[in-house]
């Protein structure tokens, strides 16, 4: 009986011993039930929550966050509620501006390892409790955790989250918005949200992420039972009307020509002139307002269920873009849906897609997922308004440089001059017609055609470019020139890049060429010795 008492009681000495928090510096590390949860107090304002499930830390040096002061002029106590079914314990971290509490223990509102803020007021500063999930992933023999941070919310009908970076949807308030972060040549990812509340949150996460649902969109096949005009079950009908010759009808499963690789699986009828109409019924698997995502390049508008949920938009095909829209569907109710798409040019580009209803219980938190993370990371910015939380963020990631007031003035760029005439004549006629601008900007291809990554005017096309500054100065005019990471693997700059190991070979190896047709390849831009010797031929060149 004393051994089986013994052995019954282990257990609670050894939870009972071990230290609910250690403090080293400023950083407070909260051993929880499934995970450690470290906060690294990096100012009165300024908390920084890493939340790991193995309870590893290996902290890699920020590509967002400069280093910082250490700060730790801040309090940690160990608090206890007693409760009907036993005392709850939480972690409480205080400065000057904010208090921070974790969950050691659950009770009937949290979860061990829950996480919440509250102003000196009492007040919650993001308005409820934190909370992170994780799934493992392996990627080329790499372990880490798809990680998704989840933040309760009682200001859903007044609350509104700004920032997330340049994204092309037009959309600027992003509450109950969905947004996929990652880089592209119009679309520019910045993991910040400022919310009007008085706070911001900056994640320190690098590979592909989603504000809002963490589900991936689906093709309509995947979300929805499909039937054809005719009511025949599995498809859309989609008729294509070349402008020449007779059309061309096909049953599509899915909406889905976004890219040159799987535009070639548009019927091989000439696209500029023709027109183009999709069209039949859809049937979604439970009621729910669904959010849509169309890329267009050409003229396109859609109709579903009868309203027009995309009125008629254009873009290039270089250029396509993307349109949001949510509509409500009813469980097993048969809904039209029509699009209409006039390409507009030899190569053009269509899709439809559709994101999977949210989980019921999370429709009431804001969602921040990440496909490949060491650990969740953020940062919480209190300021009590934009120009405060602004403020962190500079604390952050750096001051920002205090730019000339020409800078802030009207910039004329196009998809490119071709010639130095151009350039100078264009300017001039601004100049003629009294139309203000302060700056031109010579974007790609002032190169000769095969020399990618020269950073070197064609003499054909642009024979005297100090001659064309000088013109641009005697008007007052700012000059600005476009400069790329990608290099043809002819040029010198390419070889010297290759020869040093600041190139990407992969590319090159595979042989792919561009558009153009000509061999390419990027440098690596993480490799401070490879952004020296970038600049450098860029300085000597231009």
């Amino acid at each position: 009986m004393k051994k089986i008492l013994i052995v019954l009681l282990l257990p609670l000495l050894l939870v009972s011993c071990q230290k609910a928090y250690t403090v080293k510096g400023n950083l407070v590390l909260i051993p929880c039930q499934d995970r450690t949860v470290r906060l690294q107090v990096i100012s009165p304002e300024i908390v920084r929550v890493s939340v790991s499930p193995d309870g590893k830390f290996n902290d890699r040096q920020s590509l967002v966050v400069v280093p910082q002061e250490a700060f730790t002029d801040f309090k940690v106590e160990l608090l206890k509620d007693v409760e009907e079914d036993g005392s709850f314990r939480k972690i409480r971290v205080t400065t000057d501006s904010l208090q921070v509490f974790v969950a050691l223990d659950p009770d009937f509102i949290h979860d061990s390892g829950d996480i919440w803020f509250l102003d000196w007021g009492g007040g919650f500063m993001i308005p409820g409790v934190q909370k992170s999930r994780f799934e493992p992933i392996t990627v080329e023999g790499k372990q880490a955790w798809s990680v998704q941070t989840l933040f309760e919310t009682g200001y859903r009908n007044t609350e509104s989250f700004y920032g997330l970076g340049q994204h092309q949807a037009g959309e600027f308030d992003h509450t109950d918005r969905n947004e996929e972060l990652f880089q592209y040549n119009t679309k520019v990812s910045v993991p910040f949200v400022v919310s009007n509340q008085g706070y911001g949150l900056l994640f320190d996460a690098y590979s592909l992420s989603r504000w809002g649902n963490p589900k991936p969109y689906q093709q309509l096949g995947e979300s929805f039972i499909l039937y054809d005009k005719d009511g025949v079950k599995g498809a859309l009908t989609g008729t294509y009307i070349p402008a020449k010759g007779e059309p061309l009808v096909q049953r599509e499963d899915s909406l889905y020509y976004e890219n040159e690789f799987v535009i070639q699986n548009l019927p091989k009828i000439p696209l500029n002139g023709a027109k183009v109409i999709y069209e039949g019924w859809i049937e979604a698997p439970e009621t729910g307002d669904y959010d849509f995502i169309q890329y267009y390049a050409g003229f396109q508008q859609t109709t579903i269920g009868g309203q027009e949920v995309m009125s008629r938009r254009w873009r290039p095909a270089w250029n396509p873009n993307s349109y949001k829209f949510t509509v409500h569907l009813e469980q097993g109710v048969r809904t039209p849906v029509r699009i209409e798409w006039e390409p507009d040019g030899d190569v053009s580009y269509i899709g439809l897609r559709v994101a999977p209803l949210e989980d019921p219980e999370l429709q009431d938190h804001i969602s921040f997922w990440s496909e490949f993370e060491p650990y969740a990371d953020y940062y919480l910015i209190w300021g009590g308004d934009y120009d405060g939380v602004i403020r962190g963020y500079r604390k952050l990631t750096g001051k920002a440089p205090v730019m000339p007031k020409w800078v802030l003035g009207f910039w004329q760029s196009r998809e490119r001059y071709s010639t130095q005439q151009e350039v100078v004549s264009t300017l001039a006629e601004f100049r003629r017609r009294h139309i203000p601008i302060d700056n031109i900007v010579q974007d790609w291809q002032y190169w000769k055609d095969d020399q990618w990554g020269s950073h070197a005017f064609d003499e054909a096309r642009y024979p005297d470019p100090e001659k064309m500054l000088d013109d641009v100065h005697a008007m007052h005019g700012r000059f600005m020139i476009s400069v790329w990471p990608k290099f043809y693997t002819n040029t010198d700059h390419y070889k010297e890049l290759k020869a040093a190991g600041y190139a990407y070979t992969h590319a090159e190896e595979a042989g792919l060429e561009d558009w153009l047709g000509h061999q390419q390849s990027f440098y690596d831009a993480y490799a401070e010795g490879g952004r020296q010797m970038f600049w450098r031929q860029i300085d000597e060149s231009l």
